[in-house]
């Protein structure tokens, strides 16, 4: 069951895109199709998903014993780098046509403050679940990171496909291109906050 709690709040009450505001630069950068934002959203759950696990391990079992929990930040960038560029690599080899799609939005996926979040989020204690006040299990904290990347490609999927509507509609002059995304944007942040009960 709290497997369960954890992927509802973590898609819908507090999507880490609508209502964390984090990984705002690849929802406006990358959703003008809905094919591109699939193959981000898909990169990112890799990603997330890996470095959560990576980075649990890291913090539990390397940076707290040694004492060295002040590399905390540094080390889980190095982490999410290196599986950026995995991605990179097995993206340009099993589809170049959505690697040249994602352009400069896939290496960006190191600097997305979404991955880190939620990699800080898990490690620091900074909600939990179940029976431990104070810290999520490995499990939960996997079960976190990836609800939160299904999160964020739900959000990002339904911008695209609204993205595109809104191209095959008369927008007004004033209104077209960033403007009416941005309303939407603003739009689809208030629908989600409605899932956390804030009216």
């Amino acid at each position: 069951m709290e497997y369960i709690i954890i992927i509802i709040s973590a898609v819908f009450v507090n999507n880490i895109l609508l209502s964390q505001f984090l990984g705002v630069c690849p929802f406006l950068g990358v959703s003008k199709k809905v094919n591109t934002a699939l193959g981000m959203s898909a990169a990112v759950t890799f990603v997330m998903a890996l470095s959560t696990l990576v980075t649990y391990l890291l913090q539990y079992y390397v940076l707290v014993p040694l004492g060295i929990g002040f590399l905390q930040t540094v080390s889980f960038i190095l982490v999410i780098a290196g599986l950026v560029q995995m991605v990179e690599i097995i993206l340009k080899k099993i589809s170049p046509a959505l690697y040249q799609a994602l352009g400069i939005f896939l290496p960006l996926i190191t600097t997305n403050c979404c991955v880190l979040g939620v990699a800080l989020l898990v490690v620091n204690n900074e909600f939990t679940f179940g029976s431990d006040p104070h810290m999520l299990n490995l499990g939960q904290s996997v079960v976190y990171a990836v609800a939160s990347a299904l999160g964020f490609g739900l959000a990002i999927t339904l911008f695209a496909g609204i993205r595109e509507q809104l191209e095959l509609n008369n927008v007004p002059k004033a209104f077209r291109g960033v403007p009416i995304s941005l309303i939407v944007a603003g739009i689809m942040a208030m629908a989600f906050m409605g899932f956390s009960g804030i009216v």
